[in-house]
């Protein structure tokens, strides 16, 4: 007589059983490190790739778990024979049953059963019922009730299994949720085959259902995490884009030496650079500009607005705007100061900013200068350099109604300045170097020497070079002609 035929035949046990105890310490030992990551991995909502490491583990927990599920059933070797009382003889091979159930395990999310159509009994492993959500007392379900227990939507997906098993004689695979009678909802993943009789015609369906809600969770938010960080990355890109755009959009168009001519008393050679940062790829709030004034003096500026990306350069954008306004108008720097100050404050979007502002008047060789908790201009002549001594003044909307300084300076020709934002020098200086502003006034001969302010930019940035600064930086240089 003709053996019934089953799906998923139990594997034979190994030769040598110590190579599977082998490889089921290893995957307890895997499981644990990768457990303990999972524990570490600190999950914050606005971080989309600590979610997205945070599902990844999970995923590899419940592959592990699987696993170990795996090894431990071909440990124990093919499970005992039952009767299948289809009429088959003492030689038919044994039907698949689950391992005994033993609380505490991951078993429970596997469970088998048969449904028999030549005398309509149903029989479910404990695990299934456990599954179901359904005491053994109640017994199982047949084929019709189990499809009212599923989603109206997978219900077709169900009924065309069945009908491609128990009428077409093919092996069945796919999934479907269910809502149990405690109202939770499950994913099962069903696997089976027909299971012929003498004649070869279907007596009966087996099929393993495994519960696989919490890897099609993990797998599901894996998915939505790296979707999410993609869309992070999208956002940051563009934001990125638009900050530099606004940025080139803001900042002046000059490149190389500007000269403001003033009559006989020859003209202002000015020169700048924008470094941008070497560990960040966010554009910060640094600006830099220098203008002619209707009254023949002209304008140095250069501050940082605190932040990055375009919330950052938008405010620049603002403040340098206003900034070259009032100068036009005439305002003198220290008030003018004061009405940054009181612009920064009222803004939609509180930040503080750190500026100097000089007006160099050609006609006196004098430079009217203030700044707001920033760096000093720096003066070299002769081959030497010194720091201006700064006039009172605090941080740009750090607080309200503050009134700012304003110090004179008499320059000469050939003099140079150096204005730049205290990003141009790291933020921790090595012991063995000399810190920025020392670092600057040691070019002071090289500087002196210089050609043009142009030459001058070139030195400053040859001396902190590329990598060092952890923020984005802009120096200014103007060069007092004859």
């Amino acid at each position: 007589m003709p053996s019934h035929l089953f799906a998923d035949r139990p594997a034979q046990p190994p030769e040598q059983p110590g190579t599977v105890d082998a490889l089921i310490k290893q995957t307890r030992r895997l499981r644990g490190d990768v457990d303990a990551v999972r524990r570490d991995t600190v999950v914050d909502d606005d971080d989309p790739q600590g979610r997205w490491q945070r599902a990844l583990c999970d995923l590899a927990v419940h592959h592990l778990d699987d696993l170990g599920e795996h090894l431990g059933q071909l440990k124990e070797g093919p499970p005992p024979a039952i009767d299948a009382d289809l009429g088959a003889d003492a030689g038919a091979p044994p039907h698949p049953v689950p391992a005994p159930y033993e609380p505490g395990t991951d078993l429970t999310r596997v469970g088998s059963a048969e449904w028999n159509l030549l005398t309509d009994e149903v029989n479910w492993s404990e695990e299934l019922f456990q599954i179901f959500g359904r005491s053994p007392e109640a017994g199982p379900l047949s084929l019709d009730e189990l499809g009212s227990t599923l989603f109206s939507e997978d219900q077709p997906l169900l009924t065309a299994m069945v009908t491609a098993c128990l009428v077409d004689g093919r092996p069945i695979d796919g999934e479907f949720r269910i809502v149990r009678a405690d109202g939770r909802v499950r994913t099962l993943h069903m696997r089976g085959e027909p299971v012929l009789d003498s004649d070869g015609c279907t007596a009966s369906m087996w099929a393993v259902l495994r519960d696989v809600s919490e890897l099609r969770r993990s797998q599901r938010a894996v998915r939505e995490s790296r979707d999410s960080l993609q869309r992070q990355r999208a956002i940051a890109q563009t934001e990125h884009r638009l900050a530099v755009e606004l940025q080139e959009a803001v900042l002046p168009p000059w490149r190389g030496s500007l000269r403001f001519p003033h009559g006989d008393t020859g003209a202002l050679d000015v020169a700048a650079h924008y470094l941008p940062s070497a560990s960040s790829a966010l554009i910060g709030g640094d600006w830099y500009d220098a203008l002619e004034l209707p009254d023949g003096c002209s304008m140095l500026t250069v501050g940082d607005l605190t932040g990055h990306g375009v919330t950052a350069t938008s405010g620049m954008a603002m403040l340098l705007g206003a900034l070259r306004g009032m100068a036009m108008a005439g305002i003198a720097p220290g008030p003018l100061m004061g009405w940054l100050n009181q612009l920064l404050e009222t803004s939609v979007q509180p930040a503080l900013g750190s500026a100097v502002c000089c007006r160099y008047d050609p006609a006196r060789r004098v430079l009217s200068w203030a700044q707001a908790g920033h760096p000093a201009p720096l003066l070299f002549r002769q081959g030497t350099g010194r720091s201006l001594a700064p006039p009172e003044g605090v941080l740009l909307g750090a607080t309200s109604g503050a009134v700012y300084g304003q110090a004179e300076e008499p320059l000469q020709v050939g003099d140079v300045l150096i204005l730049h934002t205290d990003g141009l020098t790291p933020r921790s200086i090595e012991f063995s170097r000399a810190d920025g502003t020392e670092r600057l006034l040691a070019l002071a001969p090289r500087l002196s020497g210089a050609r043009s302010a142009q030459e001058c930019v070139r030195m400053v940035v040859e001396e902190f070079g590329e990598g060092e600064r952890e923020d984005d930086a802009c120096v200014l240089v103007a060069r007092i002609g004859a």
